[in-house]
């Protein structure tokens, strides 16, 4: 069994997906500027990522399995005459490169008992990393602080307003995902329900949806979490249907980002990797072997409990409302969750193997049944999520 650590994913081929409303690389915020220094508590170090304008989003900080961390910029560029400050304190080397319109920055710690945070400054448009100690008491009230203490907190607010809505429906051209009772694929069905969740979110929330793919193509799981980034998504939603031996198995199931916690979730994440064999660059996973650090990283994930609320919610209204049986919300490490940098769950709406569910999958009203149960979770979602944006914002 292969540990896991967080992936950033990046996608070189924009053209995959067609056109999309992005910044021109003229337009992009430049990084003009990394410098270190201490922090004036004495608790740790923070490094200051110089930028010309806002950047819209960023990945989380990334652990490598090698103790390195990566964080990478997402629609911005390197500045000409970038000045480079040489490493201090926990970094003993770093590196920047350009790809494929982002900005990425690895560092190498000295010490890889570290814990590092990346979040914006309060006063200008650069972003900060904080590195700390792993059991440093002060540094969740740290980065809190940093992130309530914001000033102009209406613009925040229109900043992360919940606008867009990444839909994905799992597998697609080549693979057909799991095949069940009556040659039922996994990738048709999900499609169809993907494509009804997107229509009634877009009609009764008035926000914006992309979809990862929205016809029978494949796209590479790295490719849908580049592409959420990249169209500012705030929320993504992956579409799958399950399979077992056991043609009773029979149920939904919604996860969230984390270490699995059963054999059952080990192979239900397992089984939805293994989209990786359709893939031509395969070797972006082989360092996914690490699983400390995935407990280091998820430490520090700003959209876990976001992530979970909406799986829990998403359960619900498959029992009560749908009518479904529901196995519950789970964790587990699925790679197309791994590269989208906002809170996101993979939905499994049922069991193909089992001929009931596969035919209430694959008939109108139970694809009906079950985008509306999803779109009604994604709207309390949103209300709970736009109230608190609401609430912080006034408060000022």
């Amino acid at each position: 069994m292969r540990g896991l650590v967080i992936l950033l994913f990046l996608f070189s081929s924009q053209a995959a997906f067609g056109a999309l409303p992005f910044a021109r690389t003229d337009d992009a915020p430049r990084l003009e500027r990394i410098s270190f220094s201490a922090r004036a508590d004495g608790n740790g170090y923070v490094v200051r990522l110089h930028l010309s304008g806002h950047v819209g989003s960023h990945s989380p900080t990334t652990v490598l399995s090698d103790g390195s961390f990566q964080i990478t910029l997402f629609r911005t560029r390197l500045d000409r005459r970038r000045k480079l400050d040489n490493p201090q304190g926990p970094i003993r080397s770093y590196r920047v490169d350009q790809k494929d319109g982002n900005v990425v920055i690895r560092m190498e710690f000295r010490d890889s008992d570290l814990l590092a945070s990346a979040y914006r400054d309060r006063n200008t448009d650069d972003i900060l990393i904080g590195l700390s100690a792993m059991k440093s008491p002060a540094v969740n009230e740290v980065i809190t602080r940093a992130l309530t203490s914001e000033p102009r907190m209406k613009e925040v607010a229109e900043r992360w307003t919940l606008d867009t809505i990444i839909i994905d429906a799992g597998h697609g051209g080549k693979d057909s995902g799991a095949v069940g009772a009556g040659g039922v694929r996994e990738k048709d069905i999900v499609l169809s329900v993907a494509l009804k969740v997107g229509r009634y979110i877009e009609e009764k929330l008035n926000v914006n949806v992309v979809y990862t793919r929205d016809s029978d193509r494949f796209i590479s799981l790295e490719g849908r979490g580049h592409l959420a980034n990249q169209a500012g998504g705030k929320l993504f939603v992956s579409i799958h249907a399950n399979a077992a031996r056991d043609r009773s198995a029979k149920g939904t199931e919604t996860y969230f980002l984390g270490l699995h916690k059963s054999e059952a979730a080990q192979n239900v994440m397992e089984r939805e990797n293994e989209v990786v064999q359709f893939e031509e660059n395969r070797e972006t996973y082989d360092n996914i072997d690490t699983m400390n650090s995935v407990r280091r990283t998820l430490l520090q994930s700003s959209y876990m409990r976001q992530s979970e609320g909406l799986a829990e919610v998403i359960e619900d209204q498959f029992r009560d409302r749908a009518g479904r049986k529901s196995r519950g919300v789970k964790q587990a490490g699925f790679y197309v969750l791994y590269g989208a940098s906002m809170p996101a769950v993979l939905v499994e709406l049922g069991f193909v193997t089992n001929p009931s569910e596969s035919a209430f999958m694959k008939s109108r009203d139970g694809q009906a049944y079950l985008a509306s149960a999803i779109f009604r979770a994604i709207k309390e979602y949103k209300n709970q999520y736009d109230k608190g944006l609401y609430l912080t914002a006034s408060n000022q």
